[in-house]
């Protein structure tokens, strides 16, 4: 019996590490796009998300957006004292159009193609929100913003992550911060503070953790999603956390 030739070394292949995750919602706050600025887009800042957005898509993963607008609307909040709510939500709604709009243009001069989706209509500048036809872009491989929360008064844009998470079927909600996880108490009050590196939907409502407000908290819990928190200004983080590594907080049912 001949023995069997063994195969060079040259010729065994290393798979390469695949993503933990094919499709994500990641949730960006309006005021991560400001940077150390007041209020507004820092430019710098914007570029350098994208380029981690860019590095997780090249990974070929189907990435859907949900983008606030609280780096827009703290500049005009001042005037808004005393106004009516539902008024001064709408005019959120637009701050977030203007930040999914920069996004986009980010995107496409780092070679990404994306679609911005607004909740609210406004044709010229973006598709209405139309489940299918964001399915199909994110099939495509096109980066899919959602603008305009859910466009309606009342409901956060973390409401809104949730909900878009839920209807396009994403694996995970990856909500970006600037702190690296959720604590016991605010690490920059209380040297004390714990991070945690998992913990449930009920204990996060419960404790008041602020990990996102109640609503959306419970829309993800009686959907089973998972979510991870983490900071989007630790570099790499994001691809980090695509690739199921120990990055931030999960919270799970």
């Amino acid at each position: 019996m001949n023995s069997p030739v063994p195969t060079p070394l040259a010729a065994v292949a290393t798979a390469a590490p695949q993503p933990a995750y094919k499709r994500i919602l990641l949730k960006l706050s309006g005021e991560a796009l400001m940077g150390d600025d007041p209020y507004g887009i820092n430019r710098e800042v914007i570029d350098r998300i994208v380029a981690e957005i860019g590095e997780v898509h090249r990974l070929g993963v189907e990435i859907a957006v949900v983008i606030g607008g609280g780096n827009i609307f703290r500049g005009v909040a001042p005037g808004a004292a005393g106004m009516d709510r539902a008024t001064a939500d709408y005019m959120g709604m637009l701050a977030t159009l203007m930040n999914a709009l920069a996004l986009q243009d980010a995107l496409r001069r780092a070679g990404v193609e994306s679609r911005v989706q607004s909740a609210l209509r406004i044709d010229q500048v973006a598709e209405p929100y139309i489940r299918g036809r964001a399915l199909r872009h994110l099939e495509e491989r096109k980066v899919v913003i959602f603008a305009a929360g859910t466009g309606n008064p009342f409901f956060t844009t973390d409401t809104a992550a949730a909900l878009r998470g839920r209807e396009m079927g994403v694996d995970i909600v990856l909500k970006a911060t600037k702190v690296d996880g959720v604590y016991t108490a605010d690490p920059k009050k209380d040297a004390t503070a714990r991070r945690y590196a998992d913990l449930t939907f009920d204990e996060a409502i419960v404790k008041n953790l602020k990990v996102m407000d109640a609503t959306a908290l419970a829309l993800c819990r009686d959907q089973d999603m998972l979510l991870k928190v983490f900071s989007i200004f630790e570099p790499g983080a994001l691809k980090r956390v695509v690739m199921g590594e120990g990055e931030g907080t999960l919270v799970h049912c």
